[in-house]
């Protein structure tokens, strides 16, 4: 499982990556700078405190596996349908090319932050797979910090700021 995380994680920082270079080139400003790294931090003590975790107790699957596998199936389901909706536009910074439309298809036409759900039930339920529940609890609270105390409130700041035209959002 840590291999598949890990792949994924790479793979998603390589998209990020062209798609920061092309949304720079479209004029894009960046918003939130100096969080972005904590999300590394964040990520990183995840992977490393759920696999050390796991290891303390010698679990290698919890009996509730088949629901957390579940809710880790879906939860990816929702962030690669977020990363193919917004296309180019997808990114791990908070980016905004001025006078650009907010992206409100996909699962952005039901709710303002699918990512981050996405992202959230993905913290809680693979520690949960291999019986790791305190480093599920301290990533999800550490994730909830972040997200609803820092960057949620930087995107916001960047609409209100009237840098996206709103797009029924």
């Amino acid at each position: 499982m840590a291999c598949i995380l890990i792949s994924q994680r790479l793979l998603e920082l390589y998209i990020a990556k062209n798609n920061y270079k092309w949304s720079v080139a479209a004029g894009a400003q960046e918003f939130g700078k100096e969080h972005y790294s904590l999300f590394f931090i964040l990520h990183g003590c995840w992977f490393i405190g759920w696999i050390v975790e796991s290891g303390i107790g010698n679990v290698v699957i919890t009996e509730l596996w088949y629901v957390w596998l579940s809710l880790f199936v879906i939860a990816q389901v929702v962030r690669y349908w977020c990363i193919a909706s917004l296309g180019k536009a997808w990114n791990t910074r908070v980016l905004v090319i001025p006078g650009r439309k907010l992206i409100s298809k996909g699962p952005y036409q039901y709710i303002k932050h699918p990512n981050y759900v996405a992202v959230a039930i993905e913290l809680l339920v693979v520690p949960l797979l291999f019986g790791a529940a305190i480093t599920a609890t301290l990533a999800t609270l550490c994730n909830a910090w972040l997200i609803l105390g820092i960057r949620i409130p930087v995107e916001e700041k960047a609409l209100s700021e009237g840098i996206i035209e709103k797009n029924n959002c």
